[in-house]
């Protein structure tokens, strides 16, 4: 049983918590930090826990010659009408912004947090963030990891597009200075396309709950629809990231697959749906069955009017719903055949273990 449990925010983090829900804002602000602070209310509103944005300069995360020269790698990168450096020189959230975005995370009632994707800014940043998501293209930079993990707070790994020697090194390095850990699946294809389910992946959550039995589980994922989500709350995610806009029809490079505050809304109440249909994992009578418990259940029932003194044989008695409290059930027939009655009985009445001698 995984027992490890702790706090992003106000929130609590563990094996039997309720899904925590990040909003990831990313490139959705469009350069407008006023839109940003929308976006942050409008996510607050539609359920979730957590506003989070990505931290970085172009320069430190994409090398404009080498996307040019790339050649035909190029995947949902292909359909952006600029460069790849441009569409991340326009996504940059400034160090300057962290002030303000944190100020109206605290107004709305929301977590604040972010990946930064320069390891220069993760200090100024530190004062006010109460978690780290390292993603999914930073697995192998273990630089940038470590230094998020430093600090102690709980850190949360996007596993897309790795292979679980990856995993298994990453995880290893984080573990050593920091417990608190919530290990995400993801699939990075952002393309929006419903081809992309058969390659989600959601069963690689059952390897990491045996492989990392001390992580919590979690989920980044860029699918339409709720169908991934709802099926990782069932393995056991407590974690979920998706992408959050304003509008799906806006310019850039997030919005498609991103989801709007009624999508979002309608996620946060199904996975709620499904956390109470869930349950403790607990078989017993549910308080709403206890009057089906009687009326759909079988107890033994004489099949004609009996005589005190009489021995009980099969043809006296049947098997008929309802079965009121202290009724004896037919799994128990074999304990009263040949037993001795002690009261008359008319026909159709229960028998209770009263009405049987020596019983």
């Amino acid at each position: 049983m995984n027992n490890n449990r702790f706090k992003i925010g106000e929130n609590e983090i563990s094996h039997n918590s309720k899904t925590y829900f990040i909003a990831d804002i990313a490139a959705n602000h469009d350069g407008d930090l006023e839109k940003a602070k929308e976006l942050i209310y409008m996510a607050k509103e539609a359920g979730a826990d957590a506003a989070k944005f990505q931290h970085f300069k172009a320069k430190t995360i994409v090398s404009d010659y080498g996307f040019k020269n790339l050649g035909s790698k190029s995947s949902h990168q292909k359909t952006w009408k600029k460069s790849v450096y441009d569409v991340y020189k326009d996504a940059e959230v400034p160090l300057s912004w962290t002030q303000t975005l944190y100020e109206t995370c605290q107004k709305a009632n929301i977590d604040f947090f972010t990946s930064p994707y320069d390891i220069k800014e993760i200090e100024d940043i530190n004062k006010y963030v109460p978690a780290y998501k390292v993603g999914s293209g930073d697995i192998t930079f273990h630089d940038i990891v470590m230094k998020m993990a430093q600090y102690q707070k709980p850190i949360l790994v996007a596993t897309g597009a790795s292979k679980i020697d990856e995993v298994i090194n990453l995880m290893a390095k984080i573990k050593q200075i920091n417990k608190n850990i919530v290990l995400m699946q993801c699939n990075t294809n952002y393309t929006a396309n419903n081809e992309n389910f058969k390659y989600i992946q959601l069963n690689v959550l059952k390897a990491y709950a045996q492989m990392f039995p001390n992580a919590i589980l979690g989920l980044s994922d860029h699918t339409l629809g709720h169908t991934t989500v709802l099926g990782a709350v069932a393995l056991g995610a407590k974690v979920i990231e998706k992408h959050f806009t304003d509008n799906n029809n806006l310019e850039g490079p997030d919005h498609k697959f991103s989801m709007n505050p009624k999508t979002w809304k309608e996620m946060v109440d199904r996975t709620r749906e499904l956390e109470y249909a869930l349950g403790d994992s607990i078989k017993k009578v549910e308080d709403n069955e206890k009057e089906t418990h009687i009326l759909q259940r079988r107890c033994l029932r004489a099949s004609k009017d009996l005589k005190a003194g009489e021995t009980i044989t099969e043809d006296m008695i049947e098997a008929l719903r309802p079965a009121p409290k202290g009724a004896i059930l037919p799994c128990d027939i074999y304990e009263i055949l040949g037993k001795t009655l002690n009261n008359d009985l008319i026909l159709g009445s229960e028998l209770k273990w009263s009405d049987i001698k020596n019983a």
